[in-house]
């Protein structure tokens, strides 16, 4: 009888890998991706692998307000990613971040448009704050009530409601639209600048400084409080949360609002602050792209300055390359998706081992 065959390899789980380790197998498969990026950018633009990552870092350090860009880009990454993550400890799959954001915009946009007429700016400013938070969060508590009452899929209610909100946003464009037809809105208060956030040194700098402010709040409100363990026991098991007396719906529902409100911040921001005007596509996707920044830094606010400041990198460098060495406007998408495929796939040999089986000789 023929014996059985033996597979070529067996997987399996490791139970050994230290942080320290787990950290420089990250590093290591980030430097082999950008390594690749590299190969492969110098293939098709028949330029150099110097002449190569040069570009890279001209479109993301070539100058002072590029460098500035990229800090305020990966600020407001950062803070997509960090409103993100009380929900996903919690196993609560918020993917509605895109519209949270917009409706915490159409919140500052609003107070700008109709009430900058007649109120005076502190006012103003005071209430876009406040409606801006408090719209994002009710976004958010929406699909959060239906999940803890009736334990809906609470992924694709926060996916449906980045729909609503794109469609809500594009009334009021319209209904905003200045000058009349062009279906936008142009630069609000361009002349009065009523509503606009107070610049803090220069234009870039007030978001990287709420980014990291919310950073070290964040930190801390998971770490070191009582929500925070909660948290942690609802994600993990929500019937032994219950056991021992936590309130499971309240903690949804809390939570949730959090994740809403931090993402009406950005919303703020990026009206009040960054752009001054509201689009039906002012967040850019980065809603979505803030899941990974949360995933990638497993839930770890610090981690996710690195992550969120990797992805910006590499889609700004990438950019500046299709531009200069007349590419495809979406390669540098492209670069992102392999450094973030080389993130992901790394997580696999962190956690497994391959083994393969050796031929025993006759």
């Amino acid at each position: 009888m023929d014996k059985k065959k033996e597979p070529l390899f067996h997987i399996s789980r490791r139970s050994n890998v230290s942080k320290k380790e787990a950290w420089i197998i990250r590093i290591a498969s980030v430097l082999v991706a950008f390594l690749l990026c590299g190969i492969i950018s110098m293939a098709f633009s028949k330029q150099s692998l110097i002449s190569v990552y040069s570009t890279i870092f001209k479109g993301t350090f070539g100058t002072p307000r590029k460098l500035w860009n990229t800090l305020q880009g990966t600020a407001i990454l950062l803070l997509i990613g960090l409103a993100l993550t009380p929900a996903f400890k919690m196993k609560f799959w918020n993917i509605g971040g895109e519209g949270q954001i917009l409706m915490g915009a159409l919140g500052a946009a609003f107070s700008m448009i109709v009430l900058g007429k007649t109120l005076p700016n502190a006012l103003v400013i005071l209430i876009s704050i406040v409606l801006a938070i408090g719209l994002g969060a009710l976004w958010a508590l929406i699909p959060a009530f239906f999940k803890a009452k009736f334990n809906t899929n609470e992924t694709l209610a926060t996916l449906m409601m980045n729909y609503i909100a794109t469609q809500i946003v594009a009334f009021f464009v319209i209904k905003w639209e200045n000058p009349k037809g062009s279906a936008s809105i142009g630069v609000i208060n361009s002349v009065t600048k009523v509503g606009w956030l107070p610049e803090i040194g220069n234009e870039f700098l007030l978001s990287i400084i709420v980014a990291l402010f919310i950073t070290v709040i964040l930190y801390i409100y998971l770490t070191y409080t009582k929500h925070g363990y909660e948290i942690s026991v609802v994600g993990e098991s929500e019937n032994t949360a219950k056991y021992i007396g936590i309130k499971v719906n309240h903690v949804i529902i809390r939570t949730v609002a959090i994740s809403g409100a931090v993402c009406g911040i950005v919303g703020l921001l990026l009206v009040g602050s960054i752009n001054h005007t509201l689009t039906s596509s002012l967040a850019g996707g980065q809603g979505f792209t803030g899941v990974m920044v949360s995933w990638l830094a497993h839930f770890n606010p610090f981690a996710m300055i690195l992550t969120s400041f990797i992805i910006t990198f590499m889609g700004k460098g990438g950019s500046q390359m299709a531009t200069d060495l007349s590419l495809n406007s979406s390669f540098g998408d492209i670069l992102t998706g392999i450094i973030l495929f080389f993130i992901i796939g790394c997580e696999f040999f962190i956690n497994y081992k391959i083994t393969f089986n050796r031929k025993e000789k006759k």
